[in-house]
């Protein structure tokens, strides 16, 4: 039987250090379930799905663990994997790693991009005179990124796990306040409505719990879905994990309780507090619920909670796709001036070309597009692509389960259900890209998403032709076929057994 654990090609060359401690790891898994969708986008989820909206969150958060599960059970299965491009390779073929790892890079880009524009265009323009130019603003915050990351790995966490704390003492503090608002029947007259905080308010009110009807609740998956990309990053994160035996279980089994206490908790807070049809699509509910509750600094307090929330996610962006990049160079997926790692084992230009790319923000902004229905569009297309990698994490476990049977009973962290289960979240994919196509923005996102995928494919034919990727190719087939003959040796003997 083959080893679980294979040689590093890269053996003699400078590695990623392992510096992200427990507590990094736990923090960087929350930033990456909980996105600036809950703080912003909440609103218009709860507007358009009203009180469904509660389960449309929890549907889509018990899918992704399962994606969550697969992801560290593939992780942990050999020690040189150091994120999911480097399993879809070893698994599917090199075509996977490059069409994984490409693909994470661009849904990371377009997210930043969009990160960006939004700290520069609302958050930090909220603060500034009119007459401020935007770019300046985009300029300084590339910059800051750039400087958080660069530093060391355990820069990166240190700001993250900070970025983190802030999102989650808000969140606590709009349940606590909402809390002390139900039991004590707090009666507002709020701009958009009246009415008596009551937990009967999600099923009294205007239809009741699904008071959007069925188009709004499957509208609320089309909006809500994207406040969930990044939920993977601690997978991105495997290589400079501490014990990563120990501590990715700890913040992939974790995720459940997150999603259930933020989101859940959160939104249950809201509808009580405020009837749902009372929400605007275009106001934060936490101002909302802070201002009836009599914090004149609301707005700005919560103004600056959404800043660190768009900037966690900007610098977990700008990390996850240096590292990816670092790794599609080390395999000679791409150029390998990008596999250069500084003394303290930062893949810096890998760094550089994020931060060059995020510059694309700018001219968005110049041109006045970042207000544009175009925003919307590449939003939906960095959706899209991020449920492919989801997709490709599944159909890996899949594989590897097959290929290797006896790695996987051997594992000490199973995916629960990973017979069926794979099947039933991608069926839900399915169901995802159906609902992207019930709105003209999504569904001109649905309809662009292909042309990125066939300029991969172009890339990827022209890298076959290189000869280090067709022994690359070669190689993995007669180490497929042999793992497929081991594989079919261990069930055997199982039988007979």
């Amino acid at each position: 039987m083959a080893s679980q654990t294979t040689e590093n090609p890269n053996a003699n060359e400078p590695e990623l250090e392992r510096a992200l401690s427990n507590r990094h790891i736990q923090l960087i898994a929350i930033g990456g379930a909980i996105g600036t969708g809950l703080f912003m986008g909440s609103g218009k989820t709860i507007s358009v799905a009203g009180p469904s909206v509660i389960l449309v969150y929890m549907v889509i958060g018990f899918m992704l663990y399962f994606v969550m599960r697969a992801m560290g059970e593939l992780l942990l299965s050999r020690t040189n994997y150091r994120n999911f491009s480097d399993f879809a390779g070893d698994i599917l073929g090199p075509w996977a790693a490059f069409f994984t790892g490409w693909t994470y890079w661009f849904c990371w880009i377009v997210t930043g991009v969009a990160d960006v524009i939004v700290i520069a265009s609302v958050y930090v323009a909220y603060w500034t005179p009119t007459s401020w130019p935007l770019w300046i603003t985009a300029i300084a915050v590339i910059v800051i990124l750039i400087l958080l990351n660069l530093p060391s790995v355990k820069g990166f966490g240190e700001t993250e796990f900070w970025f983190a704390m802030v999102k989650i003492v808000a969140i606590i503090a709009l349940i606590i306040v909402g809390i002390v608002l139900i039991v004590t029947g707090f009666t507002h007259d709020y701009e958009h409505g009246t009415g008596t905080a009551s937990l009967m308010n999600l099923f009294n009110q205007n239809g009741g719990f699904f008071g959007g009807g069925f188009m709004g609740f499957i509208m609320g998956f089309q909006i809500a879905v994207f406040a969930f990309v990044g939920i993977e990053l601690v997978g991105t994160a495997a290589a400079e994990t501490k014990n990563p035996e120990h501590n990715l279980p700890k913040a992939v089994n974790a995720i459940p309780v997150r999603i259930l206490l933020f989101y859940v908790g959160s939104l249950v807070v809201l509808m009580s507090v405020v009837p749902w049809q009372n929400f605007s699509k275009d106001e934060s509910p936490f101002v909302m619920l802070f201002q009836l509750a009599g914090l004149g600094a609301a707005a700005h307090l919560v103004n600056l909670v959404v800043l660190t929330s768009a900037m966690s996610s900007a610098n977990s962006g700008i990390y996850s796709t240096s590292r990816m990049v670092y790794g599609l160079a080390t395999e000679g997926d791409a150029p390998r001036i990008f596999a250069k790692l500084s003394l303290r084992k930062v893949p810096k230009n890998a760094l550089y070309l994020s931060g060059v790319c995020l510059l694309s923000s700018i001219v968005l902004l110049v041109f006045g597009l970042d207000k544009s229905t175009g925003f919307s569009i590449v939003t939906t297309i960095s959706s899209l692509c991020f449920m492919f990698v989801w997709t490709i994490i599944l159909v890996s476990y899949l594989v590897y389960r097959k290929l290797r049977p006896q790695a996987h009973d051997e594992s000490k962290f199973k995916m629960p259900l990973g017979s069926f289960m794979p099947y039933v979240v991608m069926a839900f994919f399915v169901f995802l890209l159906w609902a992207f196509t019930k709105d003209p923005d999504t569904l001109a996102g649905l309809i662009a998403t292909p042309i990125w995928f066939a300029l991969l494919a172009i890339g990827y034919l022209s890298l076959r032709r290189n000869p280090a990727h067709a022994k690359a190719r070669a190689d993995h087939e007669a180490r497929i076929a042999e793992e497929k003959r081991e594989a079919a040796e261990y069930l055997a003997g199982k039988a007979r057994v």
